[in-house]
C-alpha cells in the first residue's frame, strides 16, 4: 500500500487529528504505567500473602514433629500413626497431615489424618524422594483441579516416621483474584482519568493553534488586518506574536504593492489617453500620405510606407493598451445579447476578409448569450494568432458540451514551443529573443484570454495530438453569461484621469472654436461627440454604447471616431456595437474618409461632397503575438 493511501485510511478513520493523537499518547502512557505498577503490585502481595501463610503453616508442622512424632516408637502401628496425625492436625492447624513409618524392614506403615483427603498418593516422587535423603523440611505448590496446595515433608533425626503436610491455598487465592479484580478496576479508573486529563491538556494546548489556524485562513482570504490577542509567555504565545508581526510585515508590504500597482495602472491609463491626441494627428497625415503614396517620389515611398505602417501599429497598441487598463481597473463590463454564434464567427471571419484561409465547421442555430463585441475580439485574436504563426488552412470548429460552448481555433503551423506553452497568455511574451519586434503588440492572446474569463470562461492552447501539427486553441464559454455577476468577474467601477470624463449614462463631449480641442468620453452609455468651426478639433468616443460622431465645417477639421468634410479628415470608433460615421461638407481637395473599428461591431464610413474624396473601411483585431 503506497503511503498517499495510508494516509487517505488514517484521515478517514480520524487518526490525523492532533487531539486524538495526544489523546491516545496520553492513555497508552496512563495504560503502560498502570498496568505495570498493578503487575508489581500484585506481584509483591501475592508472595507476601503466599509466603506468611506458608511460613505459619510450615513452622507449626515443624513444631508439630519435633513434639508429637518424635514421640513415637521406633516402630510404630498404623492406628499410633493415625492418632498422632489427627492430633498434629487437629484444632485451627487448617492442614492435613500423613505420617509413615516401618512396622517390619520393608513393610511400611501409613497413618493419616483425614484419608478421604490426603493420601500418600497426593505427594510428589520428587518431594519423596528429597526427604527421603535429606531430614530437612521440603515444600513444593501443587494444584489439584482448580484449587492450589502446599505439600511439605520431613523427617525425624535419628530415626522415626516421616511426616507430610497438605494445605490447601484456595482461601489465598480468592483474596488475590479480589486484588487482581481491584488493580484491573483501578488501572480502568486510571486510563479513563488520563484520557480526560489528556483532552483537557489538549484543548489548552489546541485552542490557541486553531485561533493561530484561522487567523491564517482569513489572512489568506485577503483580511491582511487580521491579529491575534496574546496572553503568556509561553512558546504558543511566542508563535502568535510571530505571526502577528508576519501578518503586519504583510499588510504593510501590499498597500505598498497595491500603491505601486495603482499609480502604475493610472499612469498606463493617461499615458494611452495622452497618446490619443497626437495619434490623431498623426493617423490624418498618414492616411493623407498614403492616399498620394503613387505620386510621390520614389526614394520616398517606403519611408511614406514605413511610417503609415508603425502609425497604424501604434495606434493598435495604445488601443490595446486601454483596454489593458480597464481590465486592471476593473471597469470592463459586459454587454450581454442573445447571438447565434455560427453567424457571429462568420461575420467576425467576413469582416477581416479571412473567408478564403479559414475553414468553418459550425451548424446554425447554436444560440448563447454573450456579449458580441468581446466574443469578436477573442474570436479575432485567435484566428488572427493562428494565420501570422500557424499554417493554412485554419479550421474553426464550434461545438457545445452541456452548458458549455466550445470553439477551437486549429492552425496546421509547426506549433508552439513546449517551454513556450504556458507563457501564450503573458502580455507582450515573445517566444524568440532574436524577434523582439513583430507587427503585433503582445497583448491580443491576453486581451483575448481576459475577455474570456469576464464570462466565466477560459482559453487553453496546446499542440495538435493527431500527428498532423499546429497548435489547437479551445475557447470555453458558459452559453449563458447572465449568471455572471460583477464580483464574478471582478469587473466592477470605473476609474478615472485627467482630462477624462467617466461614468454611466449618455456622455456629450464638444469641442468648437477657431483653437484646438481634445474631448474624451469614456462613459459606459450612448456617447456623442463633436467637433465644429472654422479650427481644428478633435473628439474622441470610447463608450460601449452606439456612438454617433458628426463634424461640419467648410475648413480643415478632423473628427476623430468620424470621417467627415471636404478637406482632410480622419475617423476612428473604439467603441462597441455598431460605429456609424459620417462626413459631409463642400470644399475642394482630397477627401479621405477611414473608419478603422478595434472592437466587435462593423464599420460604415461614408464621405460625400462636391469635392472628390475617397472612403476607407478598415475594421480590424489586433493578433496577439505569440510565437
Amino acid at each position: 500500500m503506497s503511503g498517499a493511501a495510508k494516509r487517505a485510511i488514517l484521515a478517514g478513520l480520524g487518526w490525523t487529528s492532533l487531539r486524538l493523537r495526544l489523546v491516545v499518547v496520553f492513555g497508552l502512557v496512563a495504560l503502560t504505567a498502570a498496568v505495570s505498577a498493578s503487575g508489581i503490585a500484585y506481584w509483591l502481595n501475592r508472595e507476601a500473602v503466599l509466603t506468611r501463610t506458608q511460613d505459619a503453616a510450615l513452622g507449626d508442622f515443624r513444631q508439630q514433629m519435633q513434639n508429637r512424632a518424635a514421640s513415637l516408637p521406633a516402630r510404630p502401628t498404623e492406628g499410633e500413626l493415625r492418632t498422632t496425625a489427627e492430633q498434629m492436625a487437629g484444632g485451627d492447624a487448617g492442614y492435613s497431615v500423613l505420617l509413615l513409618g516401618e512396622r517390619a524392614a520393608g513393610r511400611p506403615v501409613v497413618g493419616a489424618s483425614d484419608p478421604d483427603v490426603f493420601t500418600l498418593r497426593d505427594v510428589p516422587a520428587e518431594l519423596r524422594k528429597a526427604v527421603a535423603e535429606q531430614p530437612h523440611l521440603f515444600w513444593v505448590r501443587t494444584q489439584r483441579g482448580d484449587t492450589p496446595y502446599l505439600v511439605a515433608g520431613t523427617r525425624v533425626v535419628g530415626g522415626g516416621p516421616t511426616g507430610y503436610l497438605l494445605k490447601s491455598l484456595d482461601q489465598e487465592r480468592q483474596d488475590l483474584n479480589s486484588l487482581a479484580w481491584s488493580l484491573g478496576i483501578a488501572t480502568a479508573l486510571a486510563l479513563a482519568g488520563s484520557a480526560l486529563l489528556a483532552q483537557a491538556a489538549a484543548t489548552t494546548v489546541l485552542k490557541p493553534v486553531q485561533r493561530l489556524g484561522q487567523a491564517a485562513r482569513q489572512l489568506g482570504e485577503g483580511k491582511l488586518d487580521t491579529r491575534l490577542q496574546v496572553s503568556g509567555t509561553d512558546e504558543l504565545a511566542e508563535l502568535s506574536r510571530t505571526f502577528n508581526r508576519a501578518a503586519e510585515s504583510l499588510e504593510k508590504k501590499m498597500a505598498d504593492m497595491s500603491a505601486r500597482e495603482e499609480s502604475s495602472r493610472r499612469f498606463v491609463a493617461d499615458m494611452s489617453h495622452e497618446l490619443r491626441t497626437p495619434l490623431t494627428a498623426l493617423t490624418a497625415v498618414t492616411e493623407i500620405l498614403e492616399g498620394e503614396q503613387d505620386a510621390l517620389d520614389p526614394m520616398i515611398a517606403p519611408a511614406v510606407e514605413l511610417v503609415v505602417s508603425e502609425t497604424r501599429r501604434l495606434n493598435d497598441l495604445v488601443e490595446n493598451l486601454m483596454e489593458v487598463t480597464r481590465f486592471d481597473a476593473g471597469t470592463a463590463r459586459l454587454v450581454l445579447d442573445d447571438v447565434d454564434v455560427a453567424d457571429q464567427v462568420t461575420a467576425c471571419i467576413d469582416a477581416r476578409a479571412w473567408l478564403d484561409a479559414v475553414e468553418l465547421d459550425a451548424e446554425r442555430g447554436i444560440m448563447a448569450r454573450l456579449d458580441p463585441r468581446r466574443l469578436d475580439v477573442i474570436l479575432a485574436n485567435l484566428i488572427g494568432n493562428a494565420l501570422k504563426h500557424g499554417g493554412s488552412p485554419v479550421r474553426v470548429a464550434v461545438r457545445t458540451e452541456g452548458e458549455e460552448l466550445l470553439i477551437e481555433v486549429r492552425d496546421h503551423g509547426p506549433g508552439i514551443p513546449e517551454e513556450v506553452l504556458p507563457h501564450v497568455f503573458d502580455r507582450f511574451y515573445k517566444a524568440s529573443a532574436s524577434r523582439p519586434r513583430s507587427e503585433g503588440s503582445g497583448l491580443g492572446l491576453s486581451i483575448a484570454m481576459e475577455n474570456a474569463l469576464i464570462h466565466g470562461g477560459g482559453i487553453t492552447a496546446a499542440n495538435s495530438a493527431d500527428g498532423d501539427g499546429g497548435a489547437v486553441f479551445v475557447l470555453r464559454l458558459p452559453r449563458d453569461a447572465s449568471g455572471i455577476t460583477p464580483e464574478d468577474h471582478g469587473r466592477a467601477g470605473s476609474g478615472s484621469g485627467p482630462g477624462h470624463d467617466t461614468g454611466s449614462g449618455s456622455g456629450h463631449d464638444t469641442g468648437s472654436g477657431p483653437g484646438s480641442g481634445s474631448a474624451h468620453d469614456t462613459g459606459s452609455g450612448p456617447g456623442r461627440d463633436t467637433g465644429s468651426g472654422p479650427g481644428s478639433g478633435s473628439a474622441h468616443d470610447t463608450g460601449s454604447g452606439p456612438g454617433r460622431d458628426t463634424g461640419s465645417g467648410p475648413g480643415s477639421g478632423s473628427a476623430h471616431d468620424t470621417g467627415h468634410d471636404a478637406g482632410s479628415g480622419s475617423g476612428h470608433n473604439a467603441g462597441s456595437g455598431s460605429g456609424r460615421d459620417t462626413g459631409s461638407g463642400s470644399g475642394s481637395g482630397p477627401g479621405h474618409d477611414t473608419g478603422s473599428n478595434s472592437g466587435s461591431g462593423p464599420g460604415r464610413d461614408t464621405g460625400s461632397g462636391p469635392g472628390s474624396g475617397s472612403g476607407h473601411d478598415a475594421g480590424q483585431g489586433e493578433a496577439g503575438d505569440a510565437r
